[in-house]
């Protein structure tokens, strides 16, 4: 009788990949993870329409790389997307998606609805695995109504009338789970969304500077750019800051140069 080889079984999943990643883990291999990112965006419905809030702070790892950065995007005149997580991601994914809104009411001549934007945002992180590292608030209104969405690295969506999204939501969402109402008016729910982003401000260490508001209505939106500063600069040197004009010398060293090839006489093709 001849030896039974080991061979796969036909059909079924191949677990081929795994065996090989425990082998690795063993070995010593970290896995990769995920890069903590920090932001603090939210949206509510309120009776006229849909408001999105961000705060500014962009950070590289420790570092507060910009203050006072715009973190909600334009996506059609009617729709706007707030993003979490690598800038460069968002900002791709959000354009991206916007170009191809402008040329679907080109070709048909209508107000892009807000389902379609989430359509394509969430077909496309989907297709990456999560590995395009955006996570997104989207707020319009269309010939529908209001709409509001999230939308997962991963593809998975939710449809709520009220959204957190970064490392700051949890501070974000207790401000709106214990104060929103329906039907809230526009002032009403500016005042809201500017208390939830404040929330993450000051409780989340990755979300800092100043709140972006944007009120989007039928046939109007109104993006209020810097409009809260809760964080003004304590002390500004009242004589300005000079620097010298001329770059400081610290070594003087001059090392001459060597020939390195030595040129050797003949005919170079001699064979």
């Amino acid at each position: 009788m001849s030896p039974s080889l080991d061979l796969p079984a036909k059909g079924g999943f191949s677990f081929d990949l795994c065996r090989r990643n425990a082998m690795l883990e063993q070995k010593g291999l970290k896995p990769p993870t995920f890069l903590k990112t920090g932001t603090t965006i939210v949206g509510l419905v309120f009776q006229d329409g849909v408001i999105l809030g961000a705060d500014t702070r962009a950070t590289e790892g420790p570092i507060v790389a910009d203050k006072n950065c715009e973190k909600i995007h334009y996506m059609a005149p009617n729709i706007y997307c707030c993003g979490a997580g690598t800038a460069a991601d968002t900002e791709a994914v959000t354009d991206m998606v916007s170009s191809q809104l402008q040329l679907h009411r080109y070709h048909t001549g209508r107000e892009s609805r807000v389902v379609t934007a989430l359509t394509l945002l969430k077909k496309h992180l989907f297709n990456y695995q999560g590995h395009v590292s955006a996570a997104l608030v989207l707020g319009g209104v269309d010939i529908t109504g209001p709409h509001l969405h999230t939308i997962y690295p991963h593809g998975s969506t939710d449809t709520l009338p009220f959204a957190t999204m970064g490392s700051g939501s949890l501070a974000a969402m207790s401000v709106f789970e214990s104060k929103y109402k329906e039907s809230l008016g526009r002032d009403e729910g500016i005042k809201l969304v500017v208390e939830a982003i404040c929330a993450g401000i000051f409780n989340d260490l990755g979300s800092g500077s100043n709140v972006d508001v944007c009120v989007i209505t039928k046939g109007h939106k109104e993006y209020l750019r810097n409009h809260l500063l809760p964080n003004p600069r304590t002390y500004v040197n009242p004589k300005g800051f000079t620097f010298p004009k001329k770059t400081e010398v610290l070594l003087t060293k001059i090392t001459p140069l060597k020939e390195k090839v030595e040129v050797i006489e003949g005919d170079a093709m001699e064979e």
